[in-house]
């Protein structure tokens, strides 16, 4: 065997067997779940502050990415380093918050310095940790048992399993939770405005639509060069069409022009009346801009722009399908 095709090989057998022990350790955690766990999800959904996470190393990393979980599911929680909570970042904490405590060997001297020092707050203590007789594991209100039989590491020495159980408990403990208060996908999306989901539940009409000079109105008796110059002022590809009043009475594209001139050279001259569409497809209200995507997607014709009208048919912005496809 060519030493190319032996380390394919072996690559491949140590990547599956690195997944198989996380997975294992992963379904031991769930056929471990007790009322440790229901008891956490209670401590965060009673917490009438935030929930501090803490960890260091890579339980800290883990502890940041679990804060910004919960953050975006419901729960306000910050991270805190615990270095930096011994040096002044612990006046962030009040007796109002809960604490969850990150450490697997549960020997940590940074979070043992620090558990004492958020117990003296008054603030509810839980630890996360593979070891619950550890120091941190009998400082700690409520311990969450994250064992594993071994890592993954073919040494069983870099934490890999065991940062895997631990990061996966954690999501399960943010989404029990968020289950719990109720929180929907409105409710995410208000955490996510720049998100993609954010954008498709919170974006409307008023919102993507053109205003301004980016507007092209016209009167109808204008002639159809004035529709032009308006179209390509605007930098559009339509014109709203307006009555003395302002009401919308037709709109005309500049493929509708195109069209007038193919027929007739001397067509620019004729009102514009004469070549705009009277009922075109409008918007009135302030729908969401995922339901006028839809629309447009869903008319038998194809069409680029929509004009948005107030409650009197007067024209306030135009919505066109390029602008919403970028948006969306």
């Amino acid at each position: 065997m060519s030493r190319a095709l032996s380390v394919e090989t072996d690559a491949l057998a140590v990547a599956r067997e690195v997944l198989q022990v996380e997975a294992n350790a992963i379904l031991r955690l769930r056929d471990q779940l007790d009322t440790a766990f229901v008891q956490a999800v209670q401590a965060i959904l009673h917490c009438e502050g935030r929930l501090v996470i803490s960890g260091v190393g890579k339980s800290g990393a883990i502890a940041r990415k679990l804060a910004g979980t919960f953050s975006s599911t419901g729960t306000p929680a910050l991270f805190l380093h615990p270095t930096e909570a011994a040096h002044g970042d612990l006046g962030a904490v009040t007796p109002s918050d809960v604490a969850l405590l990150l450490s697997y060997s549960g020997e940590s001297d940074e979070l043992i310095t620090l558990c004492p020092a958020i117990k003296r707050l008054q603030v509810f203590v839980m630890v996360m940790t593979g070891r619950p007789d550890s120091t941190l594991g009998r400082m700690a209100h409520l311990v969450l048992n994250v064992a594993v039989e071994r890592e993954a590491c073919p040494h069983n020495l870099a934490p890999t399993a065991s940062t895997t159980a631990m990061l996966a408990l954690g999501d399960a403990l943010a989404l029990a939770v968020m289950v719990a208060r109720g929180f929907t996908p409105n409710d995410f999306a208000l955490n996510h405005p720049a998100g993609t989901l954010g954008r498709r539940l919170l974006l409307r009409a008023h919102d993507v639509m053109r205003t301004g000079d980016a507007l092209a109105v016209v009167h109808q008796d204008a002639p159809l060069r004035d529709a032009l110059f308006a179209i390509t002022r605007a930098g559009a590809g339509a014109a709203c069409i307006v009555d003395n009043n302002g009401v919308m009475v037709g709109l005309i594209t500049d493929g509708d022009i195109r069209r007038c001139l193919l027929q007739n050279e001397h067509a620019l001259h004729a009102p514009v009346h004469q070549a705009m569409t009277r009922t075109p497809y409008v918007l009135r209200g302030n729908p969401l801009a995922i339901e006028v995507l839809e629309k447009f997607q869903s008319l038998p014709v194809k069409i680029g722009e929509m004009p948005v009208l107030d409650e009197s048919g007067r024209p306030i912005g135009m919505v066109t399908l390029k602008d919403l496809l970028r948006c969306l």
